[in-house]
């Protein structure tokens, strides 16, 4: 049987030449002179944060930060005390199917309280 090769033609095999990045703007966003930054109009306004800048006049509200940060660490709390409980109970009920599994009879666990 004949071994098959491929048909390789030169139109194949292209190198590259590779030029570093000397500018600070990517390729394609280049710039005409005399074109400021702020009046470029486009896909880059979309990532613009400007609008989330605030000026140092402006002051810090620092009430309204504490209360998210108070907040965001209770739902944390909250959110691990729930995986916690629900890790424990998971456990819990694999041992007493193990002990139903296994035929005996005492796996329920009955709590008396005690008279007096």
């Amino acid at each position: 049987m004949k071994t098959q090769r491929p048909i390789i033609t030169n139109d194949e095999h292209v190198v590259l030449k590779f030029r570093p990045r000397t500018s600070a703007h990517p390729p394609g966003g280049r710039e005409e002179p005399g074109q400021a930054t702020s009046q470029v109009k486009g896909p880059q306004t979309a990532n613009d944060l400007s609008r989330y800048e605030r000026s140092r006049d402006e002051g810090d509200d620092f009430r309204h930060r504490m209360l998210a940060n108070i907040a965001a660490l209770a739902f944390t709390v909250a959110l691990t005390a729930i995986g916690i409980w629900l890790a424990v109970s998971i456990a819990d009920l694999r041992k007493t199917q193990d002990c139903v599994l296994m035929g005996r009879r005492d796996c329920a666990r009955i709590s008396v309280a005690p008279q007096g």
